[in-house]
């Protein structure tokens, strides 16, 4: 008989919480109407649409005027790093930790003239501001920086960065995709002009994700995708419209149980980290403290990630970014954290969320502490 699994990457991708199917479910099959048709059926479901648009709003404390739904965040990464431009500004100033849809979107925009700037992280995974500071010039045209690390949790100061940005009149890009639905999110707070964000990240259904543009640059901004002026005219294409019902009830579920939720995942990430840095030699990798309550990057030398996964069998964990697992290349995130390759391939990451339990936690720890003594012994 197999052991039940247990899931420990839910920085990767969430279950979808049974609340949201539930809400979803109408609308593959009695709700199936267009939201773009006139009649009274297509204006039933637009009227969900807009009500949904609606919850994600107050997730986020935007207008819903102002949200772009979209696949998700890679999607909107996109549509934002290549819709905004400028005459007289063609840089891009970002961080080597960021997700490698900015990072290699940016690669892209470089081969079309832009000059790109990447600001090297600290040990900790976080940004010196001098640093940043030096960076941003007149010619700059958006400063882009993540809210919460993928790999190590890391939160960065995003009002700070915004502030940097807006004194030269650069654009302040933030993707909160391991954000949004954790910690309390505030488009007006952090001061950004653009945010994109996945569902998927928050309980939420895959194949559905927001961009938000503040209404300051929402006229400037270009359209992508062109065909049948949906969105404004910003994101032409018939709408998702159980992936959007999906979202915004994630959202409302978000708001209301994101505080319970932080209190008793972050125990049991406390006591995970706690126990696994008991183990000799182990180390943390990211800040003790600026960072997402359900994660915890571990390193443990001698000890070959990929290996160490194969082998706890039932209990799924990561090495690095899901866009990226395929690879046997170590994490560009903990590299450039100043890790050597063997440390950063000795790294594992571990990040909790709404339906881990204690004693998974507990069988977790147990199966590390026989491996890691296994393989190294």
């Amino acid at each position: 008989m197999s052991a039940t699994p247990i899931y420990l990457d839910y920085n990767a991708t969430t279950p979808l919480d049974e609340r949201v199917l539930e809400a979803m479910l109408p609308f593959f099959k009695t709700h199936f109407a267009n939201a773009g048709s006139a009649h009274l059926f297509g204006l039933s479901v637009r009227e969900a649409v807009e009500s949904a648009g609606e919850q994600l709003a107050g997730l986020i404390g935007a207008s819903p005027d102002n949200i772009l739904h979209t696949s998700g965040a890679t999607e909107s990464v996109n549509l934002a790093l290549k819709g905004i431009h400028s005459a007289e500004r063609n840089h891009i100033v970002t961080i080597a930790t960021e997700h490698k849809a900015v990072l290699d979107t940016c690669v892209y925009l470089e081969q079309q003239g832009y000059r790109i700037t990447v600001i090297s992280a600290g040990k900790d995974g976080s940004v010196n501001e001098e640093d940043l500071l030096h960076a941003v010039t007149d010619e700059t045209l958006c400063v882009c920086t993540m809210l919460a690390n993928n790999e190590t949790g890391v939160i960065h100061p995003i009002p700070r960065f915004s502030d940097i940005a807006h004194a030269r009149g650069a654009l302040m890009l933030c993707d909160a995709t391991q954000a949004v639905g954790k910690i309390p999110v505030n488009v007006h707070e952090l001061g950004v002009d653009l945010m994109p964000l996945s569902a998927h990240k928050f309980y939420g259904p895959k194949g559905s994700g927001a961009l938000f543009i503040s209404p300051g640059i929402r006229r400037k901004f270009s359209a992508q995708m062109h065909g049948g002026g949906h969105q404004k005219g910003l994101r032409s294409g018939t709408l998702n419209v159980p992936g959007i019902i999906g979202i915004g009830k994630a959202a409302e579920i978000a708001g209301t149980d994101m505080a319970g939720d932080s209190r008793r995942i972050g125990a049991l990430r406390d006591q995970l980290e706690q126990e696994l840095l008991s183990i000799q030699d182990t180390s943390r990798n990211g800040h003790p403290e600026q960072r997402l309550y359900n994660t915890t990057n571990i390193c443990f030398p001698g000890v070959n990630a990929d290996q160490l996964i194969l082998a706890l069998q039932h209990i799924s964990v990561s090495s690095g970014s899901a866009c990226t697992a395929a690879t046997t290349y170590p994490s560009h995130v903990l590299k450039s954290m100043g890790l050597s390759d063997q440390d950063a391939l000795s790294s594992i990451r571990f990040s909790l969320g709404r339906f881990t339990t204690g004693p998974e936690i507990e069988q977790t720890i147990g199966r590390l502490k026989l491996l890691i003594s296994r393989f190294r012994g």
